[in-house]
C-alpha cells in the first residue's frame, strides 16, 4: 500500500481530482491512501496569508518557509519521525518525470508532494524536507496540483491490486521502453477499417509478435530517441 500525502493550497482540487474512476475505488479497497494537507492551516498570520515579497526584489510573491515546514511537520506527526517517507517537490526545475521513476515510487510506502504556487517556495524549507524534485516536463504551470496528480496516478495505478488487470500496467507505452502497440475491439468492421487479421487468428505467438512489430513501428517513427534506446539496450543483453 502507499499513502499519498499532498501539501496544496487547493486541496479541493487534489481530492475531488484523484478520488475518482480507478484511483476513487482502489482508496475505498484499502490499496492506496491519499490524503491534502492545506498549507494555508498551518500559517502563523492572522489574515491567512502564506506568501510574502521575495529579498532582493522581483516580479511576484512567494511562498513563505514556516507554513510549509509545519504542514510538513503535521504529517511527520501522524507517520512517525524515523518511517522512511519520499517528499516530492513538484517543479520545473527537476528531474523529468518517466516511467521507470513511476515504477520506483510504487514501490514506496509514504510519499509527499509539496504543491508550490507564485514565485515558488522559500528555497530555505526546500533545503530542509525535499528529498525529490521532479517535473513534468519543460513547461511551467500556474501550480503544481495538476502535475502531483498526474504522478500520482501514474505511481498509483502500478500498486499492486489498485488495476484489476494485472497485464495492463506491463503491456502499455514505455513499460519496455517501447510505445505501445495499436488496439481494437468490436466490431471487427467500422467505417470499412477492419481489424487486422492476425488479431482474429487465434494464434497468440502470432500475435505477440505482431505486436511488437507494431510497437517497434510506432516507436521508430514517434519516438525514434526511445528507439535508439532500445536498440541499444538489445545489443547490450
Amino acid at each position: 500500500m502507499v499513502n499519498f500525502h499532498i501539501m496544496t493550497l487547493f486541496p479541493e482540487m487534489v481530492l475531488e481530482g484523484l478520488h475518482t474512476s480507478i484511483l476513487g475505488r482502489a482508496v475505498k479497497q484499502g490499496h492506496i491512501a491519499i490524503e491534502a494537507v492545506n498549507i494555508r492551516d498551518y500559517t502563523q498570520d492572522k489574515h491567512g496569508k502564506v506568501d510574502d515579497y521575495t529579498y532582493g526584489g522581483g516580479a511576484g510573491m512567494l511562498m513563505q518557509a514556516q507554513p510549509v515546514f509545519d504542514a510538513y511537520q503535521s504529517i511527520v506527526d501522524c507517520i512517525g519521525q524515523y518511517k522512511r517517507k519520499r517528499v516530492i517537490y513538484v517543479s520545473p526545475q527537476g528531474k523529468t518525470f518517466h516511467q521507470k521513476m513511476a515504477q520506483e515510487l510504487a514501490r514506496e510506502e509514504e510519499l509527499v508532494f509539496l504543491c508550490g504556487h507564485y514565485e515558488g517556495i522559500d528555497e530555505r524549507v526546500l533545503e530542509e524536507i525535499v528529498t525529490d524534485e521532479i517535473s513534468l516536463g519543460d513547461y511551467v504551470l500556474t501550480g503544481g496540483e495538476l502535475a502531483a496528480m498526474v504522478m500520482v496516478d501514474a505511481i498509483a495505478r502500478l500498486v499492486p491490486e489498485v488495476l484489476h488487470n494485472k497485464e495492463s500496467a506491463v503491456t502499455e507505452s514505455f513499460c519496455d521502453g517501447l510505445l505501445e502497440y495499436p488496439q481494437y475491439s468490436r466490431p471487427e468492421v467500422w467505417h470499412d477499417k477492419r481489424v487486422p487479421a492476425v488479431l482474429l487468428s487465434g494464434n497468440h505467438a502470432k500475435v505477440d509478435a505482431w505486436r511488437l512489430e507494431q510497437s517497434l513501428l510506432r516507436t521508430k517513427e514517434r519516438r525514434p530517441d526511445l528507439y535508439e534506446r532500445y536498440q541499444e539496450s538489445v545489443k547490450k543483453s
